[in-house]
Parts: C-alpha cells; sequence; structure tokens
C-alpha cells in the first residue's frame, strides 16, 4: 500500500488516494435473541468523502448517522460492506486509523472536576502531544471559541454549550487530520453557535477533512462543502447544498428532506 504524509502534521495516510473517507455497501444490521426486532441501522450505503472537505450527514434522530460515524471510528463493528478511514481498512488497521482521527461525540466526553486547561492538558498526554504544543494550541482554541475568561473554572460549572466547546477542542488537540463532529453544537445559544461554527470553518482552511452529524439545517448550509441525506439507515441523496436545493426546486435543505422523505428532520421513528 502507498503511503502519503498529511500535510497539517507527519501523521501517515494509507493511500494516495484523494479520499479521505470510502463507504462501500456499509450495513449494521441488530439482530439475535436479545433483539425483538430486527433492526437495519445502516442499510447498504455507499459514500466517499475528499481530503479536505466538510461533508455533512443529515437526517432524523435514529437515522443512522451516528451508527455510520461509529463504524467509521472503530467503536461498534458493521455487519457487511467496508469502510476506509485515511485509506485504511477499519476492520484490519483500526490502531492506524485511531492516530488520524480526532472524535467529538454527542455527550461531552470531559472530566467536569478538572478545568478546562486541565482536561485539554489530560487528553493532550493522552496522545502524547508534547508540552509546547498542547500550551500553544490550548490558548489559541480557547481565545478562539470565548472559553480563554472561563478557562480556570471547574468544568462542572459550565453550561452545555461551553462543554460542547471544551469537548471539542479536546477533539482537536492532537491536530488531527480527519474530525467527527457528532452534533457539537447541541444546546448552544445563537451567539455561541455562531462562533462555534466560524471556529469549524477554519479547520477548512488547515485542509482537515470534517464528518459532521447536525439537525440544524443553516449549520448544514454554511458549513458543509456536501451533504448525504440519510432516512431509515439508507442513503437517499448527496449532494452539494445549492445543488440540491435547486435540484428540488427548494427554499433550503430541510424542504429538500421533506419532499424527498416525507417528513422534517427533526422528527425521530
Amino acid at each position: 500500500m502507498l503511503k502519503s504524509k498529511s500535510k497539517n502534521n507527519n501523521l501517515t495516510f494509507g493511500s494516495d488516494n484523494p479520499n479521505a473517507i470510502e463507504v462501500i455497501d456499509l450495513r449494521k444490521i441488530y439482530s439475535g435473541k436479545n433483539v425483538i426486532k430486527e433492526v437495519k441501522a445502516v442499510d447498504g450505503i455507499s459514500f466517499s468523502i475528499n481530503k479536505g472537505e466538510i461533508f455533512g450527514l443529515l437526517g432524523p434522530n435514529g437515522a443512522g448517522k451516528t451508527t455510520t460515524i461509529n463504524i467509521l471510528c472503530g467503536l461498534i463493528n458493521q455487519t457487511e460492506g467496508d469502510a476506509f478511514v485515511g485509506g485504511y481498512n477499519v476492520k484490519k488497521d483500526l490502531n492506524k486509523i485511531k492516530e488520524l482521527i480526532g472524535v467529538c461525540p454527542q455527550e461531552a466526553a470531559v472530566y467536569k472536576f478538572l478545568n478546562a486547561k486541565e482536561n485539554i492538558e489530560f487528553f493532550g498526554n493522552l496522545h502524547l502531544v508534547k508540552k509546547e504544543k498542547i500550551n500553544e494550541r490550548t490558548d489559541r482554541f480557547l481565545d478562539l471559541l470565548g472559553l480563554l475568561d472561563a478557562s480556570n473554572r471547574k468544568a462542572k460549572s459550565y453550561s452545555g454549550g461551553m462543554l460542547r466547546q471544551l469537548n471539542l477542542i479536546v477533539a482537536l488537540i492532537s491536530d488531527p487530520p480527519i474530525i467527527f463532529l457528532d452534533e457539537p453544537t447541541v444546546g448552544m445559544d445563537p451567539r455561541v453557535r455562531r462562533t462555534t461554527w466560524k471556529f469549524i470553518g477554519s479547520l477548512k482552511e488547515q485542509n482537515k477533512t470534517i464528518i459532521l452529524t447536525t439537525h440544524y439545517i443553516e449549520e448544514a448550509e454554511a458549513l458543509c462543502d456536501r451533504v448525504a441525506i440519510i432516512d431509515y439507515g439508507k442513503l437517499i441523496e448527496i449532494g452539494q447544498p445549492k445543488e440540491l436545493i435547486d435540484k428540488y426546486n427548494a427554499k433550503d435543505l430541510e424542504e429538500v428532506f421533506m419532499k424527498i422523505t416525507g417528513r422534517r428532520i427533526l422528527e425521530g421513528f
């Protein structure tokens, strides 16, 4: 397998292919004696994501977005199909993939008895990031997200939006070339959300590849180069936001989703 160096750091991709992520006929089926009814959480989806692209996964609760991300991050195994991250197979090369990715999950994965700087330093050390790099990135990220003044407060005193911002910084402290953001701005007020959008957008300028799940249509339209619309585990449309809006003669992506599924993105099962 050919090797190529990331433009952002010394991490090694497993292929010179321009795609950062390849998903091929991916399926995740929950079944067995402990499952009342077989559930096809992901049902044969295929797509690719270019290096340096912000790619959105849109769909209602239960559509398969988080399951797809969990497979790509190696948190769960697929039932069928293949997936490659940075040119590496998620089934065979998970340790190499972990060196390439940063993951910001839906629930804040920080220690509330530590303050912001202590949390960031702790996770930076886990990733073996050099101390001077941790310090530089910590101050820069806290400043960009407006958390610098609160950086010495314990995280347990933070609002939900502030915790999510800290969660985002923790995911980025190792300077990964591929970043998974699962509903990163849920619970943020409009001002904080806009600040976070600007921060996420700045990552694209560093040639980061970002996979974003969101229920906020305006977020996807503002940030994403392309979006994939998923419903009931199936990929039903993919393209640039404006391209899809024009294709379906819609005012926004929410209306696109309504036209092709008959329900709103914020609906669940």
